[in-house]
């Protein structure tokens, strides 16, 4: 089975080098013209009105590329304003944590990681100094992890950053068409899934 970037590479190349040539008409067909700039089928697939569509995995690609281009745009800010050793998957953690701090178990149902995973992250946290372990004041049996202000500040930095980014987005886009983007996205993306926290250990399959 096809790799599908590979496919988009080779269709991409494709669509310049066999532009000249036509489908095989079938036996006793005529072959019909084929407007310039149409791609060929794919092996195996057949002739109909989609080819003049992309192929469907090249949505969750771009969208996948979006996602990368904004978070490494993030990253180098944050590198250069003081925050060099945070990582995305650290990102996820702090949010995780929140205003009013989490145990790990907590941390780890959020994230969708074990408890165990959960603490080597903390752990790593802890010793960026971006996190802290603190009494529970409502249990004393429990140990909090709450954000340090050097946490706080790469949360209040990282919201600033993407406002930039975003506005970048809308000088390129158009305002409109940002806006649009992001109501199109409302409509197809479940409401419990928007806003999760998972999605280093969906990506890792933990």
């Amino acid at each position: 089975m096809d790799n599908m970037v590979d496919r988009a590479a080779r269709e991409n190349v494709n669509q310049v080098v066999d532009s000249s040539k036509g489908t095989p008409p079938r036996p006793g067909e005529t072959a019909a013209p084929r407007a310039e700039g149409t791609p060929r089928p794919h092996p195996g697939e057949t002739p109909g009105p989609h080819l003049g569509e992309a192929p469907g995995f090249l949505l969750p690609l771009l969208l996948f590329g979006g996602f990368r281009t904004l978070i490494d745009r993030l990253h180098a800010r944050l590198a250069a304003e003081g925050h060099p050793d945070l990582r995305p998957a650290h990102g996820f953690a702090l949010q995780a944590i929140g205003d009013r701090g989490a145990t790990a178990s907590e941390i780890g149902r959020r994230l969708g990681v074990s408890k165990q995973a959960a603490g080597k992250t903390v752990d790593r946290l802890l010793a960026l100094g971006y996190a802290a372990r603190a009494d529970d004041p409502a249990d004393a049996r429990r140990k909090l992890v709450r954000l340090t202000p050097h946490g706080r500040d790469a949360l209040a930095r990282s919201a600033a950053a993407f406002d930039d980014l975003r506005t970048e987005w809308a000088a390129t886009l158009g305002a409109d068409r940002v806006r649009a983007l992001e109501d199109d996205l409302r409509r197809v993306v479940p409401a419990e899934t928007a806003f999760r926290l998972d999605a280093t250990s969906w990506l890792g399959g933990t």
